[in-house]
């Protein structure tokens, strides 16, 4: 019965804050300056009534409280509404930008998540050495370091050996082999997937670190040292096995970076996924594209966070009680 009460209570809490947010991006975008009409008056040949017909075809001649409920109606339809930029169906649109995010951040993702349990281990087993005095202030120094600061000197450093660029090389005439396009592919994704690691990486390691240390500081863990069990198979079936709680919640946590960690590291080196498709639809005040898209990040983000909680109030039985 608490099982149900605690899944049931964190589930409703998702689907309020996925509401919340739905409302505040609608109203929030209105709120920024001009309109997808705004760009018109640069036209010169864009009269007055061309705008205004333009409008009221895009719905913005209403009154915002029933541009909202018709919003809300459509969306409980399934219907994320048309671009005003492309007149393409905003689903359609973010399928694409979707499709080249997801390759890019669940490599780096996995990469940053092997790195930082690896060096976070490390640091707490070697503590105070040097080994763990230089991972800690690595982590720390790429930690607070922004992404689209780091995404800059990769793209400066590298940009004689690497791709900074796009999915694939333009220039390319005629048709090539599938490997081949392949291969072209992977090396425009390596500076993007580094960028993402080295973003990742400084959370993942201080987090296990500080985990582990928790935990080797228990009353059972200096049972076991007396008993004589070995630093390494005490670290291994001991340590790790109940530092695995917010290590867990660390990784269900970082699985929601899919989609929403990559916006400043795609505008940056000009990747065609979500993050540059949601910076294209600011420029051009194209709210249902930023609409779709923010729904989509916060559902991602609120969705792993629920895993996070559940697969939580799995392990620990504290919360079960």
């Amino acid at each position: 019965m608490i099982r149900g009460d605690y899944v049931l209570k964190r589930a409703t809490f998702a689907l309020i804050t996925i509401f919340v947010v739905i409302t505040l991006n609608f109203f929030m975008f209105r709120v920024l300056p001009g309109t997808a009409v705004t760009n018109l008056a640069k036209v010169p040949n864009a009269s007055i009534q061309l705008k205004r017909m333009l409008r009221r075809e895009f719905g913005l001649d209403l009154p915002a409280w029933k541009q909202y409920v018709d919003y809300l109606v459509q969306l409980f339809h399934g219907n994320l509404g048309i671009s005003f930029a492309n007149q393409q169906p905003v689903a359609s649109n973010l399928k694409s930008a979707l499709l080249n995010t997801l390759p890019v951040v669940t490599i780096a993702t996995i990469l940053s998540l092997i790195l930082g349990i690896a060096t976070g281990v490390l640091s707490a087993w070697r503590r105070g050495s040097k080994l763990d005095q230089l991972s800690t202030n690595a982590s720390v120094v790429l930690y607070s370091l922004p992404t689209q600061w780091i995404a800059l000197i990769l793209l400066i450093a590298l940009s004689s050996y690497l791709p900074t660029a796009g999915t694939q090389n333009p220039f390319q005439i005629g048709p090539v082999s599938f490997w081949a396009h392949l291969g072209d592919q992977f090396r425009h994704m390596i500076l993007p997937v580094i960028t993402l690691v080295l973003t990742l990486y400084g959370g993942n390691t201080l987090i296990v670190r500080s985990a582990l240390l928790e935990t080797l500081g228990e009353d059972y863990m200096l049972t076991a040292r007396a008993k004589g069990i070995g630093k390494s198979r005490m670290m291994r079936s001991h340590a790790l096995r109940n530092a695995m709680l917010p290590i867990t919640t660390l990784v269900a946590l970082s699985l929601g970076t899919i989609v929403a960690g990559a916006i400043l590291m795609e505008v940056v080196f000009s990747w065609p996924g979500i993050g540059e498709a949601l910076y294209q639809a600011v420029q051009q005040r194209d709210y249902p594209m930023m609409q779709g898209g923010f729904l989509l990040i916060t559902i991602s983000v609120v969705l792993f966070n629920l895993v996070a909680d559940l697969v939580y109030f799995k392990l620990d039985p504290r919360i079960q009680g």
